[in-house]
């Protein structure tokens, strides 16, 4: 369905299977991971899981949702939301999923990479350390902002180039079956579909890392927020809905000093996922 403006309602209906397909297919092996292999703890998630529900009618949602976290291992996203029960999984739209930032040089390094991360809702991300176009106003930053917000938006100033709004094997994360141009560009040589071009998807949710690397700390302590977390909350249309996290039990199973070696024991570990009140 075309709409003014120059957005559409949603994705095509094959773009949206195989998201949904692929976030499904993860949870469900996190889930299984956590708690065949493991002891996993959950508190607080019945009021999140009763927030998520409220959100499922995109068109009644009046404001987007971050949750936050602490960041201790590799794989905090995504065996945070193996504890989100299968059933929940299987029910939501990809439209009432998480969006989460990912590392440019290392979730979208190639082709099978990048179209693998970008149909489970995530957005390439780089960093200043490892790359020339990062920092506090990248594209992704723009986009993850009009996730959190509603439409219309001003023109994308990050369109990517018309030859790379087609699907080809040179620019394998965009919608193969759409004629409009949705995607958006990080480097001007790259291209990405553009989820907040898409009705369905606004005030959408997005889950952060505000520590903006893994951070392993004995004490259990927080780093200090990078800024990107402020433009999210202050530009966005309306004032997320924020909910905190706090995670344990992850840098066991994928510590950042772990080896090949080590790889036998990232199983009978304790995971908690503790979910917070709404603010």
């Amino acid at each position: 369905m075309h709409l003014s403006h120059g957005t559409l309602e949603q994705p095509s209906s094959f773009w949206r299977f195989c998201s949904s397909l692929t976030m499904f297919q993860v949870a469900a092996l996190c889930r299984g991971f956590l708690y065949t292999f493991n002891t996993t703890e959950v508190h607080g998630q019945e009021a999140f899981l009763k927030l998520l529900d409220e959100r499922r009618d995109h068109t009644s949602r009046t404001r987007g949702l971050i949750t936050v976290s602490n960041h201790i291992s590799v794989m905090d996203d995504p065996l945070m939301w193996g504890t989100i029960p299968l059933h929940n999984h299987w029910g939501y739209q990809s439209f009432n999923r998480r969006w989460a930032f990912g590392s440019h040089d290392i979730c979208f390094s190639n082709r099978v990479l990048s179209a693998f991360f970008t149909l489970g809702q995530v957005l390439p991300t780089h960093r200043l350390y490892h790359s020339p176009y990062g920092g506090l106003f990248q594209p992704t930053v723009t986009q993850a902002i009009r996730l959190l917000s509603k439409g219309p938006f001003p023109t994308n100033p990050h369109t990517a180039p018309a030859d790379l709004q087609q699907w080809s094997l040179q620019s394998v994360c965009v919608d193969p079956f759409s004629e409009v141009p949705m995607a958006y560009t990080t480097t001007s040589h790259d291209s990405y579909l553009a989820p907040s071009a898409y009705a369905c998807n606004s005030y959408s949710w997005i889950h952060i890392f505000p520590e903006g690397m893994i951070h392993q700390s004995p004490p259990k302590t927080m780093r200090y927020f990078k800024w990107g977390v402020s433009r999210l909350i202050l530009e966005a249309s309306q004032c997320p809905d924020v909910v905190p996290m706090w995670i344990e039990g992850t840098d066991e199973v994928m510590h950042e000093s772990r080896t090949f070696r080590a790889s036998s024991r990232r199983i009978n570990k304790k995971d908690q996922c503790h979910f917070l009140e709404k603010s």
